[in-house]
């Protein structure tokens, strides 16, 4: 009898945590090396910047990561995190180079199925000095998708009316340029996607350290709060 009651009991636990851990709200990051870590990137042929071995600043373990973070301290659970380094939300990259196959309007089809969807990018957009373009809402051609405007368009097109019911958050990094902070605004507003503007968010190596990356978690944590 006592025998029994420890096992109902253990899969009355097992059976609480199940519940518990489904309970969570998912999240699934689009983003570029920002939200890169060694292992905890998918697909796992995308190019990271944060890395187990040799690391480049003083972030050295994944659960010094912004989203690590956010989801182990305000219960959140990562659905996906599909992030690329050095990829622009066009398909244009650095040096004018075609960045097609790693550029966010190409991996935004694969972000699993989350509750909250948070994109973060824009950030290679304007260090590479893409081309602009005007801004087009609809109808978009494949020409126009080597721009940043229409790319920026497309992508928050798409995640908005392909996720139904999701809530979907643009997080626009800190000391970019003025048109592209711009022309995130502009389209954000446009689609009623919020927008998360970091700010005082401290780098080493262009890219957050320790004290940025918890920045940027508490800067995202109070704007899904609101």
């Amino acid at each position: 009898m006592k025998k029994r009651t420890l096992i109902l009991l253990a899969l009355l636990v097992q059976t609480a945590l199940l519940c518990t851990a489904q309970s969570l709200k998912s999240i699934a990051i689009l983003g570029d090396s920002y939200s890169t870590y060694e292992g905890y990137v998918q697909p796992a042929g995308n190019r990271l910047w944060y890395r187990v071995v040799d690391p480049r600043n003083d972030v050295t373990s994944v659960d010094q990561t912004w989203w690590h973070i956010l989801c182990a301290e305000h219960g959140f659970r990562l659905c996906a995190n599909n992030s690329y380094s050095g990829a622009t939300i066009c398909n244009t990259g650095y040096h004018n180079e075609d960045y097609t196959d790693r550029s966010f309007i190409t991996r935004m089809t694969n972000l699993g199925n989350p509750d909250i969807i948070l994109l973060f990018g824009g950030t290679n957009d304007a260090w590479a000095g893409v081309p602009l373009g005007e801004y087009v809402y609809e109808g978009w051609t494949k020409e126009q998708l080597y721009h940043f405007r229409p790319a920026m368009a497309y992508m928050l097109h798409y995640c908005t009316t392909r996720y139904i019911n999701v809530p979907v958050y643009f997080i626009l990094n800190s000391e970019l340029s003025d048109d592209i902070n711009a022309s995130c605004q502009e389209i954000c507003a446009h689609y009623n996607v919020p927008l998360i503007a970091l700010h005082d968010i401290d780098k080493q190596q262009q890219h957050p350290s320790i004290a940025g990356m918890r920045a940027i978690a508490d800067q995202v944590y109070q704007a899904l709060g609101k």
